[in-house]
């Protein structure tokens, strides 16, 4: 378990990190970051919404491995919201792919690079929790 909380932890600093200079970017200089449209979800950029859930998965991932959060209710925290961001960040990346408009600066667009994130985090979380689950033989 220990090293499945690490590996969310380390993803979910680089999710945090990486939708931090974005939401930095786009607040301070009122432009988004690699000279790519910016998706907007009801009125606010959505690099906003990925930052507030990175965030969320980071302070839980934290507490998880410095023993101040038990690591299964990490875990179940980072399904649902990893779930909940695998949806929204698909939802643009659907839009996306519709409109030709996958590749950005970094190779593909920074709604993709989120999504893969959030997919990692939800695959680790998921299979580390059952895991957790199972009885001792």
């Amino acid at each position: 378990m220990k090293n499945w909380t690490r590996t969310v932890f380390i993803l979910s600093l680089a999710g945090f990190c990486f939708s931090g200079y974005m939401s930095a970017v786009r607040f301070f200089s009122g432009t988004c970051a690699f000279n790519e449209p910016c998706p907007y979800f009801l009125g606010y950029p959505a690099c906003w919404y990925g930052f507030v859930m990175y965030l969320a998965m980071f302070i839980a991932s934290f507490l998880a491995v410095f023993k101040k959060m038990p690591a299964t209710l990490m875990l179940k925290m980072n399904v649902l919201i990893s779930a909940l961001g695998v949806i929204f960040s698909g939802s643009f990346v659907a839009q996306e792919l519709l409109a030709s408009r996958i590749t950005g600066t970094l190779g593909l667009s920074t709604c993709a690079y989120g999504l893969i994130f959030y997919v990692a985090i939800f695959i680790l979380s998921f299979m580390a929790f059952r895991k957790s689950k199972r009885p001792l033989r």
